[in-house]
C-alpha cells in the first residue's frame, strides 16, 4: 500500500464502506439491546400501557359513537369502560361457576382415566412393574413438596401481586387514552416541525386504524370459534364446556397455535371425561373450525389490517414469547403489524399500492404497448438543423 495514501481513504474503499455499515449496524442492534432491556425492567409500567393501547383502539369507535350523540367526553368513556368491565365480570363469573359445580366430576373422571392408564401400563404389552409406578408416584408427591416447588409458588403469590397492581394502573390508564388520547398524542407531536407534524399525525392515525381492527377482527373470529366449539361440547355432554369455550376465545387472540392449544385442552377432557370417541369427535370438530378460521375467516376479518405474512407472524410470535412468555405472545403480533404500517406510512406507501407491471412488447412497437422512442434533444445550432416542411 502507499505510504504517501491519506489515512481518511481507507474508510472510501468497498471494505472501508463495508467497515462502516457494520459498525453503525452494530451500534443500532446494542441501542436495540438496550432499549429491550429497560422495557423488562419496567414491564409492569410498559405491559399495563401497551394492553391499555390496544384496547383503546378498538374501543375508541364506541367513545366516539357515544360522544357524536351528545354525551360528554368523561360520561362516554365511563359508559365504555363500565360496560366493558361488567361484561369481562359476568364472563369470569359464569367460569368459575362452571368450574365449580363440574370440578367434582372432571376429577372423578381424571382419577378413573388415571386407575385406567395404571392398570394398562402395568398389565399391557408395555408391562410396566407395579413398583415403578408406585415410586414414580412418591417422587412426584416428593416433588410437590419440595422447596423449588414452594419457592415457585411465592414467586406465584408475588407475581399475582404484580397482575392486580397491572391491571389497575392497565384501567386507569385506558380511562385517559379513551379520554384524551388526540390529546395526550399532540402532547408529544408538538415538539415536531409542521411538515414532521403531519406525518407523525398520519403515523397515529394509521397505528389506531390497524390496532382497531386488529382487536375487532380477533375478537369476531375468536367468537366463532368459541361458540362453534362450545356448542359442539354442550351437545357431546363434555364437561366444563363453557370455561373451555371461554379458554378457546381467549387463546385466539395468539395467532397460529393459540386456538390450536385450546382445542388440544378440549380433546384432553373429553379424553378424561367421556372416553375416546367424543375426544375423536372433539378433535375433528377443533380441525375443521381451525380450517374455517385459516382459510375465511381470518383472511376476510382480519386480513386487510393485519397485512404481514404468516412468516413474518411466526418469527414475531416466537421473538414475543422468548422475550415477555405468554404477554409477548398476544402483544407480539399487533406490535409488529402496527410497525409495518409506520414503516409504509413513512414511505407514503399503502396496502393498495402494487408495482408497475412491464407491458408485452408487440412487433410493431406502440401500437402494442410499447412506448414512444425518446430522442435526445437536438442541441446543433439552428443554422445547422434541417428544415421542414407541412
Amino acid at each position: 500500500m502507499d505510504a504517501r495514501r491519506p489515512t481518511s481513504s481507507l474508510w472510501t474503499d468497498s471494505l472501508g464502506r463495508v467497515a462502516v455499515r457494520s459498525a453503525q449496524l452494530l451500534l443500532v442492534l446494542a441501542l436495540v439491546a438496550c432499549a429491550v432491556l429497560a422495557l423488562r425492567q419496567l414491564k409492569l409500567v410498559v405491559i399495563p400501557v401497551l394492553i391499555a393501547a390496544i384496547i383503546a383502539a378498538a374501543v375508541s369507535p364506541v367513545v366516539r359513537f357515544l360522544r357524536n350523540r351528545g354525551l360528554p367526553a368523561a360520561l362516554a368513556t365511563w359508559a365504555a369502560l363500565l360496560t366493558g368491565l361488567g361484561t369481562l365480570g359476568l364472563v369470569l363469573w359464569l367460569v368459575g361457576r362452571g368450574i365449580r359445580n363440574e370440578w367434582d366430576e372432571l376429577r372423578d373422571s381424571a382419577e378413573a382415566g388415571l386407575d385406567e392408564l395404571q392398570t394398562y401400563l402395568a398389565e399391557g404389552p408395555i408391562a410396566i412393574d407395579e413398583a415403578q409406578i408406585s415410586a414414580a408416584r412418591d417422587q412426584a408427591r416428593e416433588l410437590l413438596g419440595s422447596e423449588a416447588v414452594q419457592s415457585g409458588a411465592v414467586a406465584g403469590a408475588s407475581a399475582a401481586i404484580e397482575v392486580v397492581a397491572g391491571l389497575l394502573l392497565g384501567v386507569v390508564v385506558l380511562f385517559f387514552l379513551l379520554k384524551d388520547g388526540r390529546k395526550i398524542y399532540a402532547f408529544f407531536v408538538q415538539p415536531l416541525g409542521p411538515a414532521h407534524q403531519e406525518r407523525a399525525w398520519r403515523i397515529g392515525d394509521r397505528s389506531v386504524a390497524v390496532l382497531g381492527g386488529y382487536v375487532r377482527g380477533t375478537a369476531i373470529v375468536a367468537l366463532v370459534d368459541a361458540v362453534v366449539i362450545g356448542v359442539a361440547l354442550v351437545i357431546l355432554g363434555v364437561p366444563l364446556a363453557l370455561p373451555l369455550a371461554t379458554i378457546v376465545f381467549l387463546g385466539a387472540f395468539i395467532p397460529l397455535i393459540g386456538a390450536t392449544l385450546a382445542g388440544v385442552l378440549a380433546i384432553l377432557v373429553a379424553l378424561v371425561a367421556n372416553g375416546p370417541v367424543t375426544a375423536l369427535i372433539v378433535l375433528a370438530v377443533v380441525v375443521a373450525v381451525n380450517q374455517l378460521e385459516g382459510d375465511l375467516l381470518a383472511p376476510v376479518v382480519i386480513g386487510k389490517a393485519l397485512a404481514l405474512h404468516p412468516l413474518a407472524i411466526l418469527l414475531a410470535l416466537t421473538a414475543g414469547t422468548i422475550i415477555a412468555g405468554i404477554v409477548g405472545a398476544l402483544l407480539s403480533v399487533p406490535i409488529a403489524a402496527v410497525a409495518w404500517a409506520v414503516v409504509k406510512e413513512w414511505r407514503g406507501t399503502t396496502d393498495d399500492d402494487e408495482p408497475a407491471r412491464p407491458r408485452r412488447l408487440g412487433r410493431r412497437g406502440a401500437s402494442r404497448g410499447r412506448p414512444a422512442e425518446v430522442r435526445p434533444p437536438d442541441v446543433r445550432p439552428a443554422e445547422a438543423r434541417p428544415t421542414t416542411t407541412d
